[in-house]
């Protein structure tokens, strides 16, 4: 069986199932601009880069991908006849004009986020003004994305929340099922410990809270972590601080001054750099042992998109400081599996990281309910069966 998957920067949300398809014998290709990992056994069909807006306007930006991709499928097809079955993203285009190659191979989109100008992430902020060129400019983003549903035959969701963004008309197109957990690396390890860039080691009982995103910024809601992280710091003069996270922007703009957010937070907080250890981007390996350390790790996001973060430090027995937002709703029961605080209110999350480090043992429930969450509903070999029986009916029909 041959399967293509499509994907501006592979693997993505993808590296698990393809890896499993391919060593379950599948011919395994991806088609994408550029490949964050290589994956053995698995062939890359490399197509060229598009510049990002706004130097190119958004329609015509998802038109060009689109197009490099419907060209490179029909190459595809023409050396080695059609794919069993295609399963891409269908956030940027390239999965407009796949039927328009493909008029009778099985097509499956990922459905990640779909854009609206109120109740999610824009507007999010109370001191952003949406505007009207910002509202037209998030119709324009979903054009590509109406394009793919109408033509793919079922899409996948990773959350509820997720799903619950995406047009009603569609609903029935689209499944929930997420990318999965590995919960036998993603475990709780009571020996774990972690060496930071001073030479300090950490272990778990030590007062540690951690945090955790691709980029420090506002979407992940770093500036509110680090006033409550200055606030608790001058209160107890033991707890040490942990993040891992780039200074890039993953979503979101840069800020106006120039400036990395890590840069500006410190300024603005007078937080002690000797308090504070910041990782950078770090490799899976010592992102899992930073969760099994930790005393409490604050997750706050915008209603976006979930991390796959979360759901790692929570495989890890890792009590979870969340934002009450839409994704971490989909998962965490306040005072059952996790903690919750208000995105904006500094104050309580110092609180609540004060009160997890005073009170350990008040925890240990969270621990274990924090874990079955993960294991009873997103573990990855579950979520692999479910992708794959999809996967495999379709491409027999």
């Amino acid at each position: 069986m041959k399967i293509v998957f499509v994907h501006r920067h592979g693997p993505g949300q993808f590296v698990h199932l393809a890896c499993h398809l391919a060593n379950a014998g599948w011919q395994v290709s991806f088609l994408c601009e550029a490949m964050n990992v290589q994956l053995p056994g698995i062939r890359v069909l490399r197509q060229r880069a598009t510049p990002p807006p706004p130097a190119t306007p958004f329609p015509q930006y998802h038109h060009q991908i689109g197009m490099q991709a419907a060209t490179t499928l029909d190459s595809l097809v023409a050396q080695e006849g059609p794919p069993d079955i295609v399963y891409g993203h269908i956030g940027w285009g390239g999965m407009m004009f796949a039927r328009d190659v493909l008029r009778k191979t099985p097509l499956i989109g990922y459905c990640e986020h779909y854009y609206h100008a109120e109740g999610r992430d824009v507007g999010f902020d109370p001191t952003e003004t949406v505007t009207l060129a910002k509202r037209t400019q998030l119709r324009l983003r979903n054009n590509a994305q109406l394009s793919s549903l109408e033509t793919i035959d079922a899409g996948i969701s990773p959350t509820a929340w997720q799903k619950a963004a995406f047009p009603q008309s569609f609903h029935n197109k689209i499944g929930i099922c997420h990318d999965g957990i590995d919960i036998h690396r993603c475990r709780p390890d009571d020996k774990a410990e972690l060496i930071l860039p001073d030479g300090r080691v950490v272990r778990q009982g030590d007062p540690v809270i951690t945090y955790v995103a691709r980029d420090l910024e506002p979407y992940r809601g770093f500036p509110q972590f680090m006033r409550a992280a200055a606030k608790l710091s001058r209160q107890n003069p033991e707890v040490t601080f942990v993040v891992a996270g780039g200074d890039g922007i993953s979503y979101g703009s840069p800020r106006s001054d120039g400036k990395k957010w890590r840069d500006a937070m410190m300024s603005e907080t007078g937080m002690d750099p000797s308090r504070i250890a910041f990782l950078g981007q770090i490799p899976h390996d010592q992102l899992i042992r930073l969760f099994q350390i930790s005393s409490a790790h604050v997750y706050l996001t915008y209603p976006f998109v979930l991390s796959w973060s979360v759901l790692e430090a929570m495989a890890c027995g890792t009590p979870v400081i969340a934002s009450d937002t839409g994704p971490c709703r989909d998962i965490i029961r306040h005072g059952k599996n996790g903690l919750m605080c208000v995105f904006w209110d500094e104050d309580q999350l110092a609180a609540t990281m004060a009160e997890a480090l005073a009170h350990p043992e008040r925890l240990r429930e969270i621990r274990k309910l924090s874990r079955r969450t993960i294991t009873q509903n997103f573990a990855l070999q579950q979520c692999l069966e479910r992708q794959t029986g999809l996967i495999e009916r379709m491409a027999k029909r």
